[in-house]
């Protein structure tokens, strides 16, 4: 999949996008959302790069908003130049994920005591969304109007991000029985209620997400993932991300193949980060897409976070512990369905 050398050419690529003060922006004069902040920041735990990593995570603790969130944008970074003043779920819950990734990475108890106070007010913000069949509301409007429409793909994202915030939980002997409950309805619609969230099933985010996430395992995961392989996978080129689009993307490719190895199929995810060698350029970074009726890489643009994806999709398939953990999702806390629940909603 990648030389060691290869490896270390992307993390360098990764590095030269973060500022001085830790914001990771897509690239330099791009936006930063906070999800993909977190992505290339894991990315860079994955690969020893400690002191970068806290950097990024310290820079959410610096900006968080009073109500525990963040925007969804800030231009290049820059902390006072927020240019989306929505608020997205998904985005806050992540920073979840993050922390308890670079925990087991570090060991670092300071950094957890630091961080832990952030991820709280993080997913008080998230968790005052849920709607009443357990699914997440996408987000908060600028003026504060929340939107009750969820996504399954952010509602799968929100879906590790609690399990990470209870493993940190338990971690501080600090029980959130809240979050146990809240991550069980959560859990029961990602499973049995797609009427729930809005139809985004031509996108292939919204295929593997409920795998890549943890909702599903097992036999689940893997019908899920057969059901539309012919649909959205490109033999030797990658993932689509949209249908009908010609349009295969590194990041999409890269979180499927997490997806796999996280449902025991290594064979086929280290086979999906091969044929996305194609969109790997000179130095080390992968442009974000390829439209293949045309043969073109569009947008001309190489992401910190699709290098991201890509260096922690290959953590895992090596065994990188943090990683493995986050993603693999069997060392994480159980969460169990609501009794109440069977076969209904709220």
């Amino acid at each position: 999949m990648l030389t060691a050398a290869e490896a270390a050419r992307t993390v360098r690529g990764v590095l030269a996008e973060q500022r001085p003060d830790g914001a990771i922006p897509w690239f330099r004069g791009h936006h930063l959302d906070p999800w993909d902040h977190v992505e290339a920041a894991m990315a860079l735990d994955a690969a020893g790069e400690h002191d970068h990593a806290e950097a990024a995570y310290h820079w959410l603790a610096r900006h968080q908003l009073p109500d525990g969130s963040w925007y969804s944008a800030y231009a290049d970074g820059d902390a006072s130049r927020p240019t989306d003043l929505a608020r997205e779920t998904n985005f806050c819950a992540y920073v979840a994920v993050g922390v308890w990734h670079h925990y087991l990475a570090t060991r670092d108890e300071t950094f957890v005591e630091r961080l832990w106070p952030v991820v709280e007010r993080a997913i008080t913000f998230v968790l005052q969304l849920q709607q009443p069949g357990g699914q997440i509301g996408w987000k908060r409007e600028a003026d504060g109007t929340p939107v009750a429409d969820a996504l399954l793909t952010g509602s799968s994202s929100v879906y590790q991000a609690l399990r990470c915030a209870l493993a940190l939980a338990e971690h501080r002997r600090e029980p959130q029985p809240g979050w146990e409950l809240a991550a069980g309805w959560l859990g029961h619609a990602l499973r049995h209620h797609p009427e729930l969230f809005l139809d985004k099933s031509h996108y292939s985010m919204d295929w593997y997400y409920p795998v890549l996430g943890g909702a599903l395992r097992g036999e689940a995961a893997r019908e899920r993932i057969a059901a539309d392989w012919e649909r959205f996978v490109v033999p030797e080129l990658g993932v689509r991300c949209v249908l009908p689009n010609p349009w295969v993307t590194g990041g999409e490719s890269a979180e499927l193949a997490l997806a796999l190895w996280a449902m025991g199929d290594a064979e086929r995810a280290a086979l999906i980060l091969r044929w996305i060698r194609h969109l790997r350029a000179d130095d080390g970074m992968y442009w974000t897409g390829y439209v293949f009726a045309d043969a073109a890489v569009w947008p001309v643009e190489r992401t910190a976070w699709t290098a991201g994806s890509l260096l922690l999709a290959v953590a895992a398939l090596v065994g990188e512990e943090a990683t493995a953990t986050v993603f693999g999702g069997e060392r994480l806390p159980t969460v169990l369905e609501p009794d109440c629940c069977a076969g209904a909603t709220r």
